[in-house]
């Protein structure tokens, strides 16, 4: 396992992308949550969860120990429950979601990003768990 596990290569695209999500994400509910929580609050506040959840698992990964890669695999198996739960009830019943969140519709809004990302992470977290590959 490397310290360095999200500061270079592959790592460092996915802690970029979890980085944008994390600022997005928690910059575009707190704007919701502040200016019209009445009309959706669900669906702002699990967006609000989502750019927190980004958050850990993006320190996690640039952080890199032990515990902090078990942080990010968890944030990471949050989010992608996040993502399949919330997808299929807004798919399902639209009408519990008046507004989007980062998740809904498995995250179709942001190009299927969310339901992509957490895979991603796990892989990684993974990979970096692991160690090198041993040399034939």
């Amino acid at each position: 396992m490397s310290d360095a596990a999200g500061r270079t290569g592959p790592g460092r695209v996915l802690v970029a992308v979890y980085a944008v999500f994390a600022i997005a994400a928690t910059s575009r509910a707190a704007v919701q949550i502040l200016t019209r929580f009445d009309e959706a609050p669900l669906a702002y506040l699990l967006s609000a969860l989502a750019g927190v959840i980004y958050i850990v698992a993006t320190v996690g990964l640039v952080r890199g120990g032990r515990t902090s890669l078990r942080v990010a695999a968890v944030s990471c198996a949050v989010e992608l429950l996040g993502v399949l739960v919330v997808g299929a009830f807004s798919v399902f019943d639209p009408a519990a979601f008046p507004d989007d969140t980062v998740w809904s519709g498995f995250g179709s809004g942001y190009l299927f990003i969310p339901l992509v990302l957490p895979v991603l992470g796990l892989l990684w977290v993974r990979r970096v768990t692991r160690g090198p590959a041993p040399r034939a």
